[in-house]
């Protein structure tokens, strides 16, 4: 049996403002507002773990640690089927510079490595999604999911963030980025384990 979420208030545990964004657009149809952790000059942890539910972990233990209060996080990337899995949790760290996260590189290397490797077409790929809920008492909640898909090349539309113009969810002729937020965020990856978190914690 689930934790239920008691509150109106959810300490949302990112500094990543298009994450928060989808987040917001996610929880208001439960009556449920989004603080981030920017917004409450949070420190960043470092995410050392090698998988999506133990950076997740890190960060929504941190933010209940610095505040007492129950707090979300949303560890995600993608795998890419042709390079093993890559770049799988570490995605933002294939975009980072010294400026900032630059995704248009990252989306480069990707297809330079596909090319390198003489990978397949189709380049099959999915997005993942993990959320933790933690409490301040310990008790965690978990819940992933994914979206599959193919990557493109060139990258396609103007809307969404990371890897969206790169990547056409099955079963659409247009990339993330070519969809409206609402399209999005009906099937994406964030969307299947918030589905699952609702479910779970809040319906």
């Amino acid at each position: 049996m689930t934790r239920r979420f008691e509150g109106d208030k959810i300490l949302v545990a990112t500094h990543n403002a298009g994450k928060l964004e989808e987040m917001e657009q996610l929880f208001a149809p439960f009556g449920v507002s989004v603080v981030g952790a920017a917004a409450l000059d949070l420190p960043e942890p470092e995410e050392t773990e090698d998988t999506f539910i133990g950076n997740a972990r890190i960060k929504a233990i941190a933010a209940v640690k610095a505040t007492g209060l129950p707090a979300l996080a949303d560890d995600s990337g993608i795998q890419v089927d042709g390079l093993d899995g890559a770049p799988g949790v570490y995605t933002a760290d294939w975009a980072e510079t010294p400026q900032g996260r630059d995704f248009v590189m990252a989306m480069t290397r990707t297809h330079d490595e596909l090319l390198a490797k003489n990978a397949p077409q189709p380049w099959t790929a999915r997005f993942c999604s993990t959320l933790v809920l933690a409490w301040p008492d310990g008790h965690e909640e978990i819940f992933e999911g994914t979206a599959e898909g193919t990557l493109v090349w060139p990258m396609r539309g103007k809307l969404g963030h990371g890897y969206d113009p790169m990547f056409q969810p099955i079963g659409h002729d247009r990339t993330f980025a070519e969809m409206s937020h609402d399209e999005k965020n009906a099937i994406s990856h964030r969307a299947d384990s918030f589905k699952k978190l609702i479910a779970g914690c809040f319906g």
